[in-house]
């Protein structure tokens, strides 16, 4: 006997059908892949003192070696996006963290500078694909309502895997000697990789796991349908006559110069300028970045709230979280000028958390601005500017400490910067919408 038609409801109307959350596993696995990358990325840092001693390095050979990731990671951002764009954010991140995961397992094998410094370009060849991936992941799993806060969550992951990275390697090179801790930490991004090319598909409308309410819930929620077709309307470098585009890199580097003095020059602001002993040091450097963590995922979350109010235009939105995250990151100027070591801390600890603030924002604006199908190369031409700031930014901080004997003119420079970035960001940043071609 047939059933009434009145009695047949469809999945997308069936109040009574849950819509499935795999987009949110999705994130947790983006997440986890962050934090990946700034585990391993971090790795030489706490090796260094064994690697120089080992094979009788010099601090400019291995100055040379740190710096060669930076190049090669920030170099490859656009074509890394490009990949992306073209043939799948499963592929091209699975690859990625199989690629730079084995570089970093095979370091331990290392026989002096060149091989070392071979390795760690290569790092930071697969690293480049991270960032550019999973903007836009976020652009084809999430509902522009959801993008700021699975954008804030993902890179939080690289505040979890800077803080933790330096006691939990220390601690296995103590164990079992720095070479095979290059090999145990390589193969936790295998592992990631296998499970992620099994899980993940480039679509949702792939994935067994999602039913139709989510699929209706993702897509009806985008303005731009990414990932079903693909589809480019410009070339990548046709980007470059847009304002946004540029006020969008020239803000990350603004942010991003003041985020890598917390993973370079901290430690040693809190030993020489604060006269901290290096257990003390160890703790309250992790303090900026775990706090900042938490800080980054509630940021996302409550500017996607704003906007899905209705209150507030996404431009607004976005120009608003980005302005009090860069004037809660000025507080690294304050903290120069602290009494005491207990208030250089806490403005330290709210200067990076404006960082986040606004990081929540950068890793959403990729989705807003990007052409139908061009996330991931927006997202990787932001990130080659920013990185310039990792560059340049403990360079110059070293220049002002080697020159003065102080922090304080170091600390204000980063100050002066993030002036500029709210600037940029209030009269460059225009509209927030997806480009046209």
């Amino acid at each position: 006997m047939l059933p009434n038609k009145a009695a047949v409801v469809s999945e997308y109307e069936n109040p009574l059908i849950k819509k499935t959350n795999v987009r949110w596993i999705v994130a947790v696995l983006m997440w986890a892949a962050i934090a990946i990358n700034y585990i391993d990325r971090t790795v030489l840092s706490a090796a260094a003192p064994y690697i120089t001693k080992d094979f009788g390095l010099n601090e400019t050979q291995m100055g040379i070696i740190m710096s060669g990731f930076f190049w090669s990671y920030a170099l490859l951002q656009v074509p890394a996006g490009m990949v992306a764009d073209k043939f799948g954010q499963k592929k091209t991140l699975g690859f990625a963290v199989i690629w730079w995961s084995i570089a970093t397992a095979v370091t331990g094998l290392a026989t002096g500078f060149k091989s070392i410094l071979c390795f760690r370009v290569a790092l930071g060849v697969g690293e480049a694909g991270a960032y550019p991936s999973n903007a836009g992941i976020a652009s084809k799993w999430f509902p522009d309502k959801e993008r700021a806060t699975v954008s804030g969550f993902f890179d939080s992951g690289s505040k979890f895997g800077g803080a933790i990275a330096m006691p939990l390697i220390v601690w296995l090179i103590s164990l079992f000697g720095w070479k095979m801790t290059f090999g145990i930490v390589g193969t936790l991004g295998v592992v990631w990789g296998i499970v992620w090319l099994l899980y993940f598909k480039d679509k949702p409308e792939d994935h067994k796991g999602v039913n139709k309410a989510e699929l209706k819930h993702i897509r009806e929620g985008q303005l731009k349908k990414e990932g079903i077709d693909n589809q480019q309307p410009m070339k990548w470098y046709q980007l470059l006559k847009h304002r946004n585009i540029w006020a969008m890199c020239i803000g990350f580097f603004t942010i991003n110069y003041n985020s890598y003095f917390f993973i370079t020059w901290l430690p040693t602001y809190l030993v020489k300028e604060r006269g901290m002993g290096l257990i003390e040091m160890g703790f309250v450097a992790s303090l900026p970045l775990l706090i900042a963590m938490v800080v980054e995922v509630i940021a996302g979350w409550l500017s996607d709230r704003v906007y899905s109010s209705g209150k507030l235009s996404l431009t607004a939105t976005r120009k608003l979280f980005l302005i009090i995250g860069l004037l809660m990151a000025s507080c690294i100027g304050f903290a120069a000028f602290a009494d005491s070591a207990v208030l250089a801390v806490v403005l330290l600890c709210i200067a990076k958390s404006g960082t986040t603030v606004a990081a929540s924002q950068v890793w959403a604006l990729p989705g807003d601005v990007a052409p139908k199908n061009m996330t991931s190369i927006v997202a990787g031409m932001q990130n080659t500017v920013s990185n310039m700031g990792g560059v340049v930014g403990p360079i110059i901080t070293g220049f002002f400490v080697a020159s003065t004997g102080s922090f304080v003119p170091a600390l204000l420079f980063s100050a002066g910067l993030i002036v500029v970035g709210i600037i940029n960001y209030v009269f460059l940043l225009g509209k927030v919408k997806p480009i046209e071609a």
